[in-house]
């Protein structure tokens, strides 16, 4: 099973993630968000945060998790390579993210992303979870 796919989308990036459960499609879509603003190969994972979020659906559960993972790159000045999520039956979700300072000398400088949009978003459940977002450039 492929982790995560982009699809166009007008003047921004819309990404799919996939996993066997919810917290392995939340964690896909952390590789596949970063992996739009560089490469994560590169991205040591040598600093964790740690974050907790509550929601009322899984769509906003999607959208507050994704905000918050540019939140720690924008306020942090980090790159993530990193994502361990667990999601709990009241859309609680706890992520461990992990990650380095950027430094443009040694990580691939690709599209930086303005916001996440909820257009288009969605969780669907079938033998996988798949996510679909579209990010802002």
């Amino acid at each position: 099973m492929k982790r995560y796919e982009y699809f166009e989308a007008t003047a921004d990036v819309g990404l799919k993630a996939y996993g066997k459960n919810l917290n392995d499609a939340f964690e896909n879509a952390g590789v596949a968000i970063f992996n739009i603003i560089s490469d994560t190969s590169n991205i040591d994972a040598l600093k964790e945060i740690e974050f907790e979020i509550t929601s009322e659906d899984e769509v906003s559960l999607l959208y507050d998790y994704l905000e918050e993972l540019l939140f720690y790159h924008e306020v942090e000045f980090m790159l993530f390579s990193e994502f361990h999520v667990e999601i709990d039956g009241n859309l609680h979700l706890k992520a461990k993210i992990k990650g380095e300072e950027i430094d443009w000398n040694k990580h691939e400088r690709k599209t930086e992303i303005k916001a996440i949009t909820f257009h288009k978003m969605d969780v669907k459940k079938t033998d996988c979870v798949e996510l679909q977002a579209i990010v802002d450039l």
